[in-house]
């Protein structure tokens, strides 16, 4: 009678979520990012996705080694072609798959549906033949209306990963659903202002966010966890780059020169000992820290 009711209440556990599965990632596994433009500058940017990604999980305790594999302008085709030198050579353990959206965008230079099918399914199977787990991103919006030409060509590119992902037991990251319910979430499409990007395509701060905690999310990160990864992603020093085209000191010649003395005798550039001088003010005098 009590083995029973142990089994009862572990039971109950379980169904009401309170146990929470353990992540599908494990410190000393190592990541290959794939993808285009999106990914190689999530990998650039302190505050890329793939930065993201490998900082949330360090401060949830778990380490991996990143290797990033995003080429501008890159559509399936190519990321196949070099899948074996970018990947399969590095015999990470997993590999997230982020492709459909130069595809699509590229137009008549583009990959259509059913050789992107087959690009896709090789570049799957050729990384899991390899003994390499394989996540599959949805692909992300192209500009930020769902409705345009272009992402309702795109909503069959990621039907079709969808699928795959089913077929081949890959954890699949719905980034596309997430996008669209993170701008509607935010006020919706409006045209001229974008809510995730900056052109419409690459990721702003908010976009790379919205980017790592649905990868965070699909290794199996509990809520708690995804939660300390934003705590500490808030707080990452010189993460974020704010910008101010229209912010133009404007000075004497002489006082010009006499700051690019003081610029060179510091060994650097005028610009950056502008910008330094500026963030420290921000830092100390209007926040206060």
């Amino acid at each position: 009678m009590r083995k029973l009711s142990k089994l009862v209440t572990l039971s109950a556990l379980l169904c009401g979520g309170l146990l929470q599965a353990a992540p599908i990632i494990t410190s000393g596994d190592s990541i290959a990012f794939m993808g285009d433009s999106i990914t190689q500058f999530g990998a650039d940017q302190p505050s890329g996705y793939v930065r993201l990604v490998i900082s949330g999980l360090k401060v949830n305790g778990i380490e991996v080694k990143p290797y990033p594999a995003g080429i501008s302008g890159h559509k399936s085709n190519q990321m196949l072609a070099r899948l074996k030198r970018y990947v399969l050579d590095k015999n990470p353990t997993w590999m997230t798959l982020s492709c459909g959206v130069n595809d699509v965008m590229h137009g008549s230079k583009g990959i259509e549906l059913e050789p992107y099918k087959a690009n896709i399914r090789q570049i799957v199977e050729q990384t899991q033949a390899a003994g390499i787990k394989v996540m599959i991103l949805t692909a992300t919006m192209i500009s930020e209306d769902k409705d345009n030409p272009n992402n309702k060509k795109l909503d069959t590119y990621n039907a079709f990963l969808r699928e795959l992902a089913a077929e081949k037991g890959c954890p699949l990251a719905d980034l596309n659903g997430d996008m669209k319910a993170a701008i509607e979430q935010a006020g919706g499409y409006e045209r001229g202002k974008n809510r995730m990007t900056y052109d419409g395509v690459h990721m702003d701060v908010e976009g790379n966010l919205m980017m790592a905690k649905g990868i965070l999310k699909t290794f199996g990160l509990d809520e708690a966890m995804i939660a300390k990864a934003e705590a500490h992603w808030l707080t990452m020093p010189n993460a974020v780059r704010i910008n101010m085209r229209h912010l133009v000191p404007k000075v004497s010649l002489q006082q010009k020169r006499q700051l690019e003395k003081i610029a060179a005798e510091k060994g650097v550039s005028l610009e950056q000992m502008l910008g330094d001088a500026l963030g420290n003010y921000i830092k100390t005098e209007l926040l206060n820290q």
